[in-house]
């Protein structure tokens, strides 16, 4: 009587028979893109807004220079006649609206025009291929030579906080830091091409010898390439002397950096640790302090080819190095626009992409940024 009164109520509450099949339905857990996939990712669209922005600042400075290319680049014959000058207006696109200019130049950007030099009647692009590498042996060289001094007396007036190395390296930076380029340039030459004539004052390559095939655009590299070791005793002599020069506008601040960051990592815990356990000071130095301080030297690196990037301007002039720095010099001073435009762009693009693979440098080494 009473299993029949209640059965059905204990029915009704009974549990629901459980499916024995995997829940399909179910929302898969959607996978996380690695850290550094996903840092990367942003760094790289980052950097497209910026040589996007470089593009439209870039094109707002050189519209609103207050001289006239029509001025500058055609004779006074021809702007005599309203008829040629209304012509040449028409080809550069002058006579549009300033957004309709920008509009067409992007357009033309992102099919890798640059326009045409007024100066060399090549395209932009070939001038600009031709130039760079030039540009960057100088700057690489000064880059590695200032790193391997800046690292190298860093450690050592770390090591000896507070001694007379460490004053005589501090004081030897900020002097470094406070010369102007151009000034060590000129006593450069005068000390050691006019004066003790060990080195050649102009040039990349001596007047009697033929330029190595162009493979990687580095003379010093292309030489070896060819086999021609004449050609690289020469190419290194023509070297030494302005990439010196512009190491030491930075080598001040690459001994500061690493001075810094030594210091930094030699009162940390796990430096007195290995020193407790009975690790060999050089090992301790160069083992822990200067691996641990690689964030800091990637700073350093990264700062110090864009300075000399800029700096090339002035040594490259000096020493008829035939770059992007004496193609840009000639091009502001002969008003050629397309030409100063594609330099400022291409500067921006190198900057960029530096910096770039920096960050993703400084990621690997250091696991706190990717995942912030």
């Amino acid at each position: 009587m009473t299993d029949t009164a209640h059965g059905p109520a204990l029915a009704d509450r009974a549990p629901a028979p459980t499916d024995p099949r995997p829940v399909a339905d179910a929302p898969r857990a959607r996978r996380r893109m690695p850290p550094m996939l996903a840092y990367t990712l942003r760094r790289i669209a980052s950097s497209v807004l910026i040589v996007f922005g470089v593009t439209l600042v870039t094109f707002l400075l050189s519209s609103v220079v207050p001289a006239d290319p029509a001025t500058a680049n055609l004779g006074q014959r021809a702007l005599d006649d309203p008829e040629i000058v209304a012509r040449y207006r028409a080809e550069q696109g002058l006579d549009q609206s300033l957004p309709r200019q920008y509009l067409t130049y992007l357009g033309n950007l992102l099919t890798g025009d640059l326009g045409t030099s007024q100066q060399t009647q090549r395209p932009v692009l070939d001038d600009l291929g031709e130039k760079l590498p030039a540009t960057l042996e100088l700057v690489v060289a000064a880059t590695a030579l200032a790193l391997v001094a800046g690292v190298l007396f860093g450690v050592l007036a770390a090591k000896g906080r507070g001694g007379r190395l460490d004053r005589i390296a501090r004081m030897l930076s900020l002097t470094g830091v406070s010369l102007p380029t151009f000034w060590i340039g000129m006593v450069a030459a005068v000390l050691f091409v006019k004066n003790l004539g060990i080195l050649p004052g102009s040039g990349r390559l001596a007047p009697a010898l033929d330029p190595p095939g162009q493979v990687t655009g580095f003379y010093t590299v292309d030489s070896l390439l060819d086999g021609d070791l004449g050609a690289f005793a020469s190419a290194v002599a023509h070297l030494v002397l302005p990439a010196s020069v512009l190491a030491l506008s930075v080598v001040g601040m690459v001994l500061r950096f690493t001075r810094s960051a030594v210091i930094e990592v030699l009162s940390s815990d796990f430096v007195k640790a290995g020193r407790a356990k009975g690790l060999r000071e050089r090992g301790v130095l160069w083992g822990y302090a200067v691996r641990s301080s690689s964030g800091q030297l990637i700073t350093a690196t990264t700062l110090s080819f864009g300075l000399l990037l800029a700096a090339t301007v002035y040594i490259e002039q000096q020493f008829s190095w035939n770059g992007i720095g004496q193609y840009a010099f000639r091009s502001s001073t002969n008003l050629d626009l397309p030409a100063v435009m594609g330099v400022s762009i291409l500067i921006a693009l190198v900057f960029v992409v530096v910096n770039l693979l920096a960050d993703l440098l400084y990621a690997a080494f250091d696991p706190r940024i990717r995942l912030s």
